[in-house]
C-alpha cells in the first residue's frame, strides 16, 4: 500500500565524493520489505526521484543515494530540518522465504544499499549471510563497516584493485550459498545471473509514475511485459530476458 507522507531531514551527509547518506524522520508504516523504494518531490522537478530504502525502522527512514542529475544533486543540497514529501510503499521486495540457510549478497556502486536491510532481516532470522560489495576504486566504496557490524562476512572488490580483491563481484562469488540477492548496474547482474544457483535481482530502470501508471519502466520476461516499478524492483533471475 503506497501513501505519500511529508518526513523531516535529520541527517544528509556525503559517505563518499558522490554518494550521501540521508535519515529522515516520519511515518514508515507502509514500507513493508526490504529491496522496495521511496519516491521523493523535489521543488521545482516535474517528476518525483526513485530512491531504494537502505533501512528502515519505526519512523526512522534511510536512504543512500548517488549524486547523478539535478534531483540528486537538489538532494545532496538539503539541510537538516527541511521536510520532504515521499511517496512510501512502492514496488515488490526481496523474498526471505527463499534465501535458505546461507544466501548471498551481492551489491555493486549504488545498489548497494538496499542490501543493508535484507542483510539485517536475514540476520535477525538466524541466517549466516555472506556480502560482496563491489566498486570501481577504493574511493567509491561505502558501509562495508556496517555491514560487518550487522554481523555479515563481507568481501569487497575493486576493478582497479585498490581495495579488496582485484576484479568483479563474480570474483568473489565463491563457496556454496542457497541462494542470491543482488542489486546493481545491468552489465553486474547479467553476469551475476549466470552463477550456478537460484538468485532475485533487483533492477533499474527510468520511472515516470513509479507506481504503474506510465509503463515507462516495462522490461521483456518469459512471462511478457512486466513494469519495474510495479512488479519489481525484485525480479527471480532466471524469468528476466537478459
Amino acid at each position: 500500500m503506497r501513501r505519500t507522507i511529508d518526513f523531516q531531514i535529520k541527517q544528509n551527509a556525503p559517505l563518499t565524493a558522490n554518494v550521501y547518506e540521508m535519515k529522515l524522520a516520519g511515518d514508515t508504516r507502509y514500507i513493508s520489505a526490504p529491496g522496495q523504494f521511496v519516491n521523493v518531490a523535489l521543488d521545482g522537478l516535474f517528476l518525483r526521484r526513485p530512491i531504494s530504502v537502505c533501512d528502515v525502522e519505526d519512523g526512522a527512514l534511510t536512504l543512500v543515494y548517488k549524486v547523478v542529475g539535478k534531483g540528486t544533486d537538489a538532494m545532496s543540497k538539503l539541510a537538516i530540518g527541511d521536510r520532504l514529501n515521499i511517496l512510501t510503499g512502492l514496488g515488490n521486495g526481496y523474498d526471505l522465504s527463499i534465501s535458505g540457510d546461507s544466501p548471498l549478497l551481492i551489491g555493486g556502486g549504488v545498489g548497494v544499499p538496499p542490501l543493508y536491510l535484507l542483510a539485517k532481516m536475514l540476520i535477525e532470522q538466524g541466517k549466516k549471510v555472506d556480502v560482496i560489495l563491489g566498486f570501481n576504486t577504493a574511493a567509491e566504496a561505502f558501509y562495508e563497516k556496517e555491514f560487518s557490524a550487522l554481523g555479515a562476512n563481507v568481501t569487497v572488490t575493486t576493478v582497479d584493485g585498490s581495495l579488496g580483491i582485484k576484479g568483479f563481484v563474480t570474483d568473489a562469488a565463491k563457496g556454496s550459498h542457497s541462494h542470491y540477492y543482488a542489486c546493481g548496474p545491468l552489465p553486474m547482474l547479467k553476469a551475476v545471473a549466470k552463477l550456478d544457483m537460484s538468485g532475485s535481482v533487483s533492477l533499474e530502470e527510468r520511472m515516470g509514475c513509479g507506481f504503474g501508471a506510465c509503463m515507462g519502466c516495462s522490461i521483456q520476461t518469459k512471462f511478457g511485459v512486466k513494469r519495474v516499478c510495479k512488479e519489481g524492483p525484485v525480479f527471480d533471475a532466471a524469468e528476466v530476458i537478459w
